[in-house]
């Protein structure tokens, strides 16, 4: 068993990106940046599949997913969800 295998926050950003992809994939109408969110929701699993994944890439991944996503309503607590899994490997540090 792999140290991500183990690790709650790892199985809970895996669910969190399973739900926000099959939201995805049966949101009715067009939206431009589908591929792009899908694209990047394979890479997030991905890498949350092999390990404990490094914080910024997780929160570069979070950033490309709202910009294709952020303004479906119906997308936002799935979106929610992803964030917050996200969240629990590290806070963004504060200002300077």
């Amino acid at each position: 068993m792999s140290e991500g295998e183990r690790d709650p926050r790892v199985q809970e950003l895996r669910g969190a990106v399973a739900r926000l992809r099959r939201q995805l994939a049966v949101l009715p109408g067009e939206l431009p940046d589908r591929a792009a969110a899908d694209e990047e929701l394979a890479a997030l699993d991905a890498m949350v599949s092999h390990g404990l994944p490094e914080v910024p890439r997780l929160r570069r991944s979070l950033l490309l997913i709202a910009g294709a996503v952020g303004s479906v309503s119906a997308l936002s607590p799935a979106l929610s969800d992803v964030r917050a899994g996200i969240d629990r490997f590290g806070e963004l540090p504060r200002g300077r």
